[in-house]
């Protein structure tokens, strides 16, 4: 039996396949070509209540909880994975300051992130140096009066120019490993902070991937977030929540290579008939469909345990790398079928091959989350 959503989630499933299909799918090679941010169709998503999804609605939110989210998200991937990836990452950011921020905090910025006012939330935690390992991480927050200042870099932040709010990990105890990092609220436009030049990526162009550096960026006291110390707490349980968001992600992108697929090869002819009816095409297909249904599966079942207030670290890891892996495989098959025409920009499967690639990668690596998975498979009972 499939998974059937309630009443609820299918309204923002609804909402999300339809603004996707109507107003951001036309636009994404254009957008692709030329890397423009989507700032207008941002926008259309905070207008429909897709920013802030998991935010309770008394801090601006939608709150329709994790699942109505990955159902999102699936929508949006499916037409521009550089939008999905903006919307998944500022719903994060959301939830984190809703979940860990001050009541000054939650009223200042979740309104502002739920409502596409901010345009985006960014999450600077990686570093040139440490990406996969955080607790290696040299940026440095050192307490000056009445405020804390930053001194660091930043790399591979998602919508870091763009962002109206961006929570900086830094290091405030020298002394300390992972429990000397804390978490900090910098609003874009703070005095020392400063984007680099787009990266050039193979993929998600219209999605801005930035570095930063904080030089003697000062913030006040009140920017804080979470207690001196907590900085890894909180990454962690947002990166678990964010996993769910890019398994949520490459099951969008399964359903539009799945569809774009299933179109060409009933109209594309080869020996007198459709390729469709040739089984060595037809048993491609159905492998990704059984792949794409099997990481649907595992990503509502990462997110009905989220939002159930149960343990999904290792079901959020698992969606994860199903997920990732088996969109690799299936953008490839997405770029067989359809012959040499699936190599040129003409075709959607050339785009969706690009955007693909880098989900086994960000919100932590394939290979991070077999550590997670088998660190939880073989804990001492």
């Amino acid at each position: 039996m499939d998974f059937q959503p309630d009443d609820v989630q299918q309204a923002i499933q609804a909402a999300a396949r339809a603004v996707a299909r109507e107003r951001i799918a036309p636009g994404a090679r254009e957008r692709d070509r030329t890397g423009r941010f989507p700032a207008e169709e941002i926008r259309e998503l905070g207008r429909l209540g897709l920013l802030g999804m998991t935010v309770p609605e008394a801090l601006g939110g939608a709150g329709a909880g994790t699942v109505a989210y990955a159902l999102a998200l699936m929508e949006l991937a499916a037409a521009d994975c550089s939008v999905a990836v903006t919307a998944s990452v500022t719903n994060m950011v959301n939830e984190t300051i809703a979940r860990w921020g001050t009541g000054e905090q939650q009223a200042r910025c979740c309104p502002r992130l739920s409502s596409g006012e901010w345009l985006a939330g960014a999450f600077g935690l990686s570093e040139p140096h440490a990406g996969s390992d955080p607790a290696a991480m040299r940026t440095r927050a050192e307490r000056r009066g009445d405020r804390w200042v930053l001194n660091g870099e930043k790399q591979w932040i998602t919508s870091g120019d763009v962002a109206g709010v961006i929570v900086v990990w830094a290091r405030t105890d020298a002394g300390a490993a992972g429990t000397g990092i804390s978490a900090f609220l910098v609003e874009q436009g703070t005095p020392g902070l400063s984007a680099g030049r787009h990266e050039a990526k193979m993929g998600q162009r219209s999605s801005p991937t930035v570095p930063l550096v904080l030089e003697d960026c000062a913030v006040p006291e009140g920017a804080m977030l979470g207690r001196p110390g907590d900085g890894m707490r909180i990454a962690l349980g947002a990166l678990d929540g964010g996993r769910i968001g890019i398994g949520a992600q490459a099951v969008g992108v399964m359903d539009a290579v799945l569809e774009a697929s299933a179109r060409y090869t009933r109209e594309r002819q080869a020996f007198g008939r459709p390729i469709a009816q040739h089984q060595a095409v037809a048993f491609q297909l159905a492998d990704v469909a059984v792949a794409r249904d099997a990481a649907r599966l595992l990503v509502l079942r990462a997110a009905m345990l989220k939002e159930a207030g149960r343990p999904f670290s290792r079901e959020a890891a698992m969606a994860k790398l199903f997920a990732s892996e088996a969109a690799q495989r299936a953008v490839s098959t997405g770029v067989q079928v359809h012959g040499g025409y699936g190599y040129t920009e003409e075709f959607l499967v050339e785009r969706l091959y690009r955007d693909a690639r880098v989900q086994t990668i960000y919100e932590g690596t394939s290979e991070i989350q077999r550590l997670v998975i088998s660190r939880d498979l073989l804990r001492a009972p």
